[in-house]
């Protein structure tokens, strides 16, 4: 069993709307607050080699790019410590403050606590001030599908290529971008951190469409096997990119973003995934029970 099985044992506890975005959304009379939690182990989450700042990085940015996928600007992160060493504390701390700071956050505390392994959970709240929140439901045929940045990066730091280890131990949430694709008229976005093909069916399943992509059109590094490259950024997760539908005539309002985006294929009315002519496998990385 996965995490996405175990999702749709929520679904008919919590509602469809529940289980469905990256965040949670409270609607208020001046604004709109999104908030997203995120729990974190040592063993399955904290590769051996990353330093404990490394990890306090880690432990706010994954939740900050759910924040960004909303469109969001971050404000608040509280964070749960569950500490197997407490000599670890102040450069895990150091390394989520540094995060929360560059990425406009305040952190506001949260909970320290002995456990047998690190574990670590941490909570933010983001707020739109000028208009709705992008969710994952929004997608319509005919709009061109896009991702920010270059993927596949992550999991060759992971395999021991060490260009790309700031990669996978200190993801860059697109905060700025997330706000811009909003305001161009985004139809749908998520965070790519379990890997593009897993996130295109996520957002097919909410939006009810199908998709079309090309993998020639997808952004890989540079010097690196292009075969190993598209099956990380495929299925290997770790990118925490964004992956998100806008109409093509929008398209133009995101030129001047200092982040690269690209178009790597558009949305079809037929209930099926497809990369160049053929099934895309439904894969990704899953937390397995």
């Amino acid at each position: 069993m996965d995490d996405r099985t175990l999702l749709d044992i929520i679904r008919p506890v919590c509602g469809e709307e529940t289980c469905s975005d990256d965040c949670a959304i409270l609607y208020l009379p001046c604004a709109i607050l999104v908030t997203s939690t995120d729990m974190l182990h040592e063993r399955s989450d904290f590769p051996p080699g990353m330093t404990d700042w490394q990890i306090g990085w880690m432990s706010v940015a994954v939740t900050i790019s759910d924040i960004a996928a909303m469109g969001a600007e971050p404000k608040q992160v509280v964070i749960a410590i569950g500490l197997d060493n407490e000599y670890r504390l102040a450069e895990i701390v150091k390394g989520a403050q540094a995060c929360c700071t560059k990425f406009g956050a305040v952190y506001a505390g949260g909970d320290l606590d002995a456990h047998s392994e690190l574990t670590i959970v941490s909570t933010g709240t983001g707020i739109i001030m000028d208009g709705e929140p992008v969710r994952r439901r929004g997608a319509v045929p005919g709009d061109l599908i896009c991702v920010t940045g270059t993927l596949g990066r992550a999991i060759p730091g992971l395999l021991g290529d060490m260009r790309f280890w700031d990669s996978l131990c200190e993801p860059q949430p697109r905060v700025r971008e997330g706000i811009a694709i909003r305001l161009a008229g985004a139809t749908a976005m998520m965070d790519i951190s379990d890997g593009l093909a897993i996130s295109l069916y996520d957002i097919a399943r909410e939006s009810g469409v199908g998709m079309n992509i090309s993998s020639e059109l997808i952004p890989l590094p540079e010097e690196t096997d292009e075969k190993q490259a598209l099956d990380a950024a495929l299925f290997g997760g770790g990118d925490f990119e964004l992956l998100f539908f806008i109409p093509e005539k929008n398209f133009g309002k995101l030129e001047n973003l200092t982040t690269p985006v690209t178009c790597i294929g558009r949305v079809t009315s037929m209930p099926e995934i497809r990369m160049d002519g053929s099934a895309l496998l439904k894969k990704g990385y899953f937390h397995h029970w």
